[in-house]
């Protein structure tokens, strides 16, 4: 019990009041010390718990990089536990993954939007599929009780498998097709993206399904091991053709050149030599003479 029994005409105001906060409080779900003997109807799950829950799935899924969301951990984990504590496990996880849903589906609309702006969709799908990742390290410590004890326990599988899943349907299995080709030709054009956003769409996408690396193995060989298949002898000769092609393309559409490799540069003129030993030696006998 919360506090110590002792007389009834004793105690008989203080619990009036007690009980009067009590009840004043009841509509606080994050109240620590009032789970045990409440219960949760579907009322209070659809008006205050899972409404708070949204919201900070929400603040996660759509924040800025490096940008500090003021939302209580400890207070979105005991929403989660009291939920499941009160029978609502699988309605909470259906809510949470047709949230995640109905988020990626809005997002694939926006990229969608892009597709005539290659270099933007590019960098618009990077940016996406980047916050979701890291949004998802933040949701599933939340949802942590209902995953060990729901989703793990019951439905034999792993929620950020699950929200995973969800991305590579709605997102990349729509765009990741078209994707990858203007990736490819976007290579062609030096720096008009940048590496490490380059790399980062390649590992990222081979993450979610390796499958994706046989659209274009030529592009994720490049930034992830054994994609292509082991190099053997009757492969040079195709190696050197390719070089050569590499070479000649850098030349005819880049302006490279092959000419002189000495280290003057154009328009420089050479300095002059120094005279040898020898002759100095006899330049300064002569003057002493």
């Amino acid at each position: 019990m919360d506090e110590p029994m002792e007389s009834a005409q004793e105690n008989e105001q203080p619990f009036s009041k007690q009980n009067e906060e009590k009840c004043s409080k009841l509509a606080s779900i994050l109240r620590p010390g009032s789970m045990v003997m409440m219960t949760i109807t579907v009322q209070d799950y659809e008006t205050e718990y899972w409404p708070k829950l949204e919201g900070a799935i929400n603040q996660l899924l759509t924040m800025a990089p490096r940008e500090y969301i003021p939302i209580s951990y400890e207070q979105m984990y005991s929403c989660v536990y009291k939920c499941v504590c009160k029978q609502f496990s699988e309605r909470l996880y259906n809510d949470l993954l047709q949230y995640m849903k109905m988020y990626l589906d809005r997002v694939s609309n926006e990229l969608q939007s892009l597709i005539d702006s290659p270099l933007l969709y590019i960098e618009k799908f990077n940016e996406v599929m980047t916050q979701y990742i890291v949004a998802l390290s933040a949701i599933v410590p939340i949802f942590n009780y209902m995953n060990r004890f729901y989703v793990e326990n019951k439905l034999h599988t792993d929620l950020n498998v699950e929200l995973r899943k969800i991305f590579s349907l709605h997102v990349a299995e729509k765009h990741v097709p078209l994707l990858l080709p203007l990736m490819m030709q976007a290579q062609t054009q030096p720096f008009a993206i940048k590496p490490e956003t380059m790399s980062n769409l390649v590992t990222n996408i081979f993450s979610f399904n390796e499958e994706f690396a046989k659209l274009e193995p030529q592009l994720f060989a490049q930034y992830i091991p054994n994609i292509l298949p082991a190099s053997c002898e009757q492969d040079l000769d195709r190696y050197v053709e390719e070089t050569k092609h590499m070479q000649q393309e850098l030349i005819e559409k880049h302006g490279f050149t092959s000419g002189d490799q000495s280290r003057k540069r154009s328009g420089e003129e050479e300095a002059p030599k120094p005279a040898p030993l020898s002759c100095m030696a006899i330049h300064m006998n002569h003057n002493a003479s």
